[in-house]
């Protein structure tokens, strides 16, 4: 339901409570009358310092997320965004869309931008073929975001995870640490370049390696906000986090 202060929509924004990027970059991103509103998943248990507990990670979160969309439906919200992204991955193609159906369940009936869904979109819209990927997970998440990306059609090139030890340490990631990340998925004959893991700041500095690099590079929060917005009509295109807002 749109409000005085939101005559355009208003947006119901999940992610982790160890997230501490997502509401910053979200918010240089937001166009006059549109808001977002805010449910937090609780995360009891930060590390990921292995495969196991990166999987526990996302185990926890499952279970806790209803509470988060159950509190952001009370603001009346005409919409949720996802601010959170290997569980949309998980499971590939089929964990994608199952995913998707599980939050309009939650939401009774809320349409909904997943991360994943996004980056598809995203890809789509550039005629992407081959591309380059990088993460701040362990092998085990790169493994869903590889065949994820494959059952949609992509040629995945490389996966650089970042191997990050903790949730909360991934925020903490430099901007030259995601630039020589991206560096190292990137060759010739690879169309984009795309990041997952919506805690790693990655907003601003996909433009300026697009200027280097002379190909799109898209950081998925740009193309979470981008797919809410042009998927609830919201059209604006503007400068300073890449092609993708001002080109599509």
């Amino acid at each position: 339901m749109t409000s005085q202060s939101s005559p355009r929509a208003q947006f119901g924004l999940i992610l982790p409570s160890t997230n501490t990027v997502v509401e910053a970059e979200f918010n240089w991103m937001r166009v006059e009358g549109v808001s977002w509103h805010t449910g937090r998943i609780y995360i009891p248990d930060p590390v990921l310092n292995d495969d196991a507990s990166f999987v526990r990670f996302l185990e926890g979160l499952r279970t806790e997320i209803g509470r988060a969309v159950r509190d952001v439906v009370t603001a009346k919200v005409d919409y949720l965004v996802m601010g959170m992204s290997a569980e949309t991955f998980w499971g590939g193609a089929d964990g994608a869309a199952e995913f998707e159906k599980w939050m309009k369940d939650l939401s009774n009936g809320l349409d909904v931008t997943t991360g994943a869904l996004a980056c598809k979109a995203a890809l789509d819209a550039y005629g992407a073929k081959k591309i380059g990927v990088i993460t701040p997970y362990q092998p085990v998440g790169d493994q869903q975001v590889r065949d994820f990306f494959e059952q949609m059609g992509f040629e995945v090139a490389e996966v650089h995870g970042l191997k990050c030890e903790t949730a909360t340490s991934i925020g903490d990631v430099t901007p030259e640490e995601i630039k020589e990340a991206f560096r190292k998925v990137n060759a010739d004959d690879v169309d984009l370049l795309i990041q997952a893991g919506t805690n790693l700041p990655v907003a601003r500095v996909a433009p300026e390696m697009e200027i280097e690099l002379g190909k799109p590079v898209l950081a998925i929060n740009t193309a979470t906000v981008w797919h809410a917005y042009r998927t609830n009509g919201i059209l604006d295109q503007f400068d300073g986090f890449g092609s993708l807002f001002s080109e599509h």
